[in-house]
């Protein structure tokens, strides 16, 4: 093997390794900034490129995407890390609503396994996501999934700075518990509706993690954790 191919050898596997672990939208933008604090520290030095690399830095921790081990049987996992903020009725559903702070992980996955049948994308306000009133109010994506008997929504929620919403499904598609459907790009929040059917197993002031975390149970089930 010549030097050229060895040293490719070794830079494809890493860098697969790094998508892996960081959404590569983080990636594009760590190295925009970190271009462009090279390009400042040439210019006027380093003391002025430093929160340019600072901000490179911030973009490849709050673009992780860990791998979560998702618990098995008749469950739903949390869409989003972060702090449950409200459990309260809404209709004859029960809503789950988490904050998602700019230290959370920002990837959102599918609480339970079905098929997405309807994705609606909603124009609102960009209120703080940590306040009752963006449920309704902030601009928004609202996904249907239907499941073993069971529809479960959940909404991506813009916040004050996330004016950002990315969905990779659309409708009849089929997804499983846990699985990447997309991310919020800075605060936001996450509301899951449950219907019923669902013994709600989390309460506000609890932090939860995406795909890993079970926040609800289905009543007259077996459960089988993980």
């Amino acid at each position: 093997m010549t030097a050229d191919r060895l040293r490719r050898s070794r830079v494809v596997p890493r860098a697969a390794k790094l998508r892996e672990v960081i959404v590569l939208d983080g990636i594009y933008y760590a190295l925009t900034l970190a271009g462009a604090g090279g390009l400042v520290w040439w210019l006027t030095g380093a003391w002025f490129s430093a929160p340019l690399w600072l901000l490179a830095g911030f973009c490849l921790f709050f673009f992780r995407d860990p791998e979560r081990a998702i618990p098995d049987g008749p469950v739903a996992v949390a869409p989003a890390d972060g702090k449950v903020v409200a459990v309260k009725p809404e209709g004859a559903a029960h809503r789950i609503s988490i904050f998602l702070s700019v230290f959370d992980v920002h990837v959102n996955r599918t609480p339970i396994a079905g098929t997405i049948s309807s994705v609606q994308y909603q124009e609102g306000q960009f209120l703080v996501a940590s306040k009752e009133a963006c449920s309704a109010q902030n601009e928004q994506n609202v996904v249907t999934v239907q499941g073993d008997g069971s529809t479960v929504v959940f909404k991506q929620i813009a916040g004050l700075i996330a004016r950002r919403i990315v969905f990779n499904k659309k409708p009849g598609d089929r997804v499983a518990a846990g699985e990447r459907v997309g991310l919020i790009k800075f605060g936001s929040r996450m509301d899951v509706l449950l219907g019923p059917e669902w013994e709600i197993v989390v309460r506000p002031g609890m932090h939860v993690a995406a795909g890993s975390s079970v926040i609800a149970r289905r009543i007259g089930r077996e459960t089988h954790d993980a």
